[in-house]
C-alpha cells in the first residue's frame, strides 16, 4: 500500500449464524483502516534551475531567494535540510531551512558590487534530516538543483580611499598652506566626477578649506596648538552628474607644536624676609610654567639681568632642575627705609630660537620675633608682594559686601517702627461711634463711665444697675486693666506715641451735667458762641482728668 496514493480504507464486515445457511441471522459493522507514515519518499526540486535578481545595495544578512524541495511524506519525515555544494558564492552567500514551510533561505553574507561581479551561480543539495534504512536501497534520497543570482546595478555614492585619513601642520604654517589632500570615485560604470567640500558642522571656526575639485586641503586661518591640538573634520564628496550621491571620510589634523611662547612663573609669589635675616639663607624657590610642548621636554634657565646683579642685597641660584633659588646677600634690613624690594627675574627656555621673560618678584621685609615668626610687615604686601589676582579680587568682593550690609542694615533700623501686639493694633485703629440718642452721664446702659472716672476704684457692686451686674462688673474690670498698662506703657517709653480710644457722641442725653453741646436748643448763634466756653469747658476738664 501507498500512503501517498490512498491513505485511508472503509471495510463492511457481515457476520452470520447458522454457518450462512437460509434462514440464519446476520449483522455487520464498519471498519476503518488508516495508513500511517514512513519515509518513504525523497525531497525533490520541482525544477532543475532557478534565477533570481539581486540589488546590489542590499544589506548584509538580508534574504535574496526561496527555494523548496516537496517531500511527499508527512511530519519528520518531511523535514528538509539544505545546503550549498558547489559555486562561486560559497563566501558570499548561505542558504537555512525556514522551520514552519521547509524553504531554502538564501542569505547574504556580504556587500555586492556589480562593477566587481555581475552574477553567482549556486549548486544546491535537499536531503531527509530523518532517514528509514530499508527505503535507501531504492535510490538516493537527496536532490540538488542549480540557483543562479543575478547583480543589479544601482547608483551608489562616491568611496573615500581610505575613509580615514590623519595629517599633521605646524602651528607656525601661514595661512593657505597645503596640509594634505583627499580621494573619491564613483563606484558606478558612469564614472561621475566628485566635487568636495568641507562639513562646517564640524569646522565652525572655518580653521580649514579644500580645493573642490582636486581635494586639496589648506588651512584659512592661524593655528594654535595650545588652544586645540586636533582638528576632527569631515570632508563630503558629492557626484557633478547626480547630487543625490553623496559620500564623506574622516580627516583627523594634528597640530605639530612650535617655540611660540616664553615661560613665566608658575605662580604668584608672596615672598617676605625678616629683618635680622643671615647672608646666604634661601627665602624662596622658583619654578616656571610653559604653554608649549617641546619633544625633549622643558628646559629652563634662571638669571637676574645686568644691573640687578649689582643688588647687594638678593641673588638668584640656577638649580640646574628647572627652578632657581632666591637667597639673602645681607643682614640687617630695614623696614622703616625701604619695606619691599623688586627683584626682576629672567626665564629662558630651551627651545629654537629661546624666547624668555622677565618676571618680578615682590619681596616684603617683615618685623620677626627671635623665633623667625612675623609681627608686622608692609603695609604694600598684600597688594605688591604678590598676592594672586584671585586674592584680591575675592578681598574687595567681601569688603563691598560688607559695606552694603552695614549700610542695608542703618537704614532698616530707622525704618523700624515700634512693634505693636495684635490687642493693641484692634484696640488702637477702634474708632467707637454711636448713632443713638444716648442718656448721658445717666445712662449706665449704653457705657459704664464709672471706669474712666475712678481709675484706682473697682466697682464690684455692678456700678451699671443694670440686671446683669456681673457681666458687667467683668466687662470693667478688663478696661481699667487696659487703661491702666497703657498709661504705664506710656509713661515707661517716651517715643511711644498714645493710644487713644475716640469715641463719637452725635447727641448729648438730657441728663448731663454739661447739658447738650448742640446749637440747635440754642436761641441764636450768638447766644450759642458765648455759651459754649461755659457749656463745654467744664466737660472738658472732666475728660481731661478722666484719661
Amino acid at each position: 500500500m501507498d500512503r501517498e496514493m490512498r491513505d485511508q480504507y472503509q471495510l463492511v464486515i457481515q457476520a452470520k449464524d447458522m454457518m450462512g445457511q437460509i434462514g440464519g441471522l446476520s449483522g455487520t459493522t464498519m471498519v476503518t483502516v488508516t495508513l500511517t507514515d514512513v519515509n518513504d519518499n525523497p525531497p525533490r526540486f520541482p525544477r532543475r534551475s532557478y534565477q533570481f535578481n539581486v540589488p546590489e545595495s542590499v544589506q548584509v544578512s538580508s534574504i535574496v531567494a526561496r527555494i523548496k524541495a516537496v517531500d511527499l511524506d508527512l511530519g519528520p519525515n518531511a523535514e528538509v535540510v539544505y545546503r550549498i555544494l558547489d559555486g562561486d558564492g560559497l563566501g558570499t552567500f548561505r542558504i537555512l531551512t525556514d522551520p514552519n514551510t521547509q524553504e531554502g533561505l538564501i542569505t547574504l553574507l556580504k556587500n555586492l558590487n556589480f562593477e566587481n561581479k555581475s552574477s553567482y551561480t549556486l549548486k544546491i543539495e535537499a536531503s531527509n534530516q530523518n532517514v528509514d534504512t530499508p527505503f535507501l536501497l531504492v535510490g538516493p534520497f537527496s536532490d540538488t538543483t542549480m540557483v543562479r543570482l543575478l547583480v543589479e546595478d544601482e547608483d551608489e555614492p562616491p568611496i573615500f580611499s581610505p575613509s580615514v585619513s590623519q595629517m599633521v601642520v605646524s602651528e607656525g604654517a601661514p595661512v593657505g598652506t597645503n596640509i594634505g589632500s583627499v580621494s573619491a570615485h564613483d563606484p558606478d560604470g558612469s564614472n561621475s566626477p566628485i566635487r568636495y567640500s568641507v562639513d562646517r558642522k564640524s569646522d565652525t571656526e572655518h580653521f580649514f578649506d579644500i580645493d573642490s575639485n582636486t581635494g586639496a586641503i589648506r588651512t584659512s586661518r592661524y593655528l594654535d596648538r595650545e588652544i586645540r591640538v586636533l582638528h576632527n573634520i569631515t570632508v563630503i564628496g558629492t557626484e557633478t552628474l547626480d547630487p543625490s550621491q553623496v559620500g564623506s571620510a574622516f580627516v583627523l589634523i594634528s597640530v605639530a607644536d612650535v617655540n611660540d611662547n616664553a615661560p613665566s612663573f608658575a605662580g604668584d609669589y608672596w615672598t617676605s624676609v625678616c629683618e635680622n635675616v643671615l647672608p646666604g639663607q634661601i627665602i624662596e624657590t622658583l619654578s616656571a610654567i610653559d604653554p608649549d610642548s617641546p619633544e625633549n621636554g622643558h628646559h629652563f634657565l634662571f638669571f637676574l639681568t645686568a644691573n640687578v646683579t649689582l643688588n647687594h642685597s638678593f641673588t638668584l641660584r640656577d638649580n640646574n632642575d628647572n627652578t632657581a633659588s632666591v637667597l639673602t646677600l645681607q643682614s640687617g634690613f630695614l623696614r622703616r627705609d625701604q619695606p619691599v624690594h623688586f627683584l626682576p627675574v629672567v626665564i629662558a627656555d630651551g627651545g629654537s630660537p629661546s624666547l624668555s621673560s622677565t618676571n618680578t618678584l615682590t619681596i616684603t621685609i617683615c618685623d620677626c620675633d627671635l623665633h623667625g615668626n612675623h609681627r608686622h610687615c608692609s603695609q604694600e604686601e598684600p597688594w605688591r608682594g604678590g598676592m594672586g589676582t584671585t586674592t584680591a579680587i575675592t578681598l574687595t568682593c567681601a569688603l563691598t559686601f560688607l559695606g552694603v550690609f552695614m549700610v542695608t542694615t542703618v537704614i532698616r533700623s530707622r525704618r523700624r517702627e515700634p512693634q505693636i501686639m495684635d490687642d493693641q493694633q484692634d484696640i488702637q485703629e477702634n474708632i467707637v461711634y454711636y448713632d443713638d440718642e444716648g442718656g448721658g452721664e445717666a445712662d449706665t446702659k449704653a457705657f459704664d463711665i464709672f471706669a474712666l472716672r475712678h481709675l484706682n476704684q473697682l466697682n464690684l457692686t455692678g456700678g451699671c444697675g443694670t440686671a446683669e451686674p456681673e457681666t458687667m462688673t467683668q466687662k470693667t474690670i478688663l478696661l481699667q486693666e487696659f487703661i491702666r498698662k497703657r498709661l504705664q506703657e506710656v509713661d515707661l517709653d517716651p517715643t511711644v506715641l498714645p493710644l487713644d480710644s475716640l469715641q463719637i457722641y452725635a447727641f448729648e442725653g438730657s441728663v448731663s451735667a454739661a447739658h447738650s453741646l448742640s446749637s440747635l436748643s440754642s436761641v441764636n448763634s450768638l447766644e450759642s458762641e458765648q455759651n459754649f466756653s461755659k457749656a463745654v469747658g467744664p466737660k472738658i476738664q472732666e475728660a481731661h482728668r478722666t484719661l
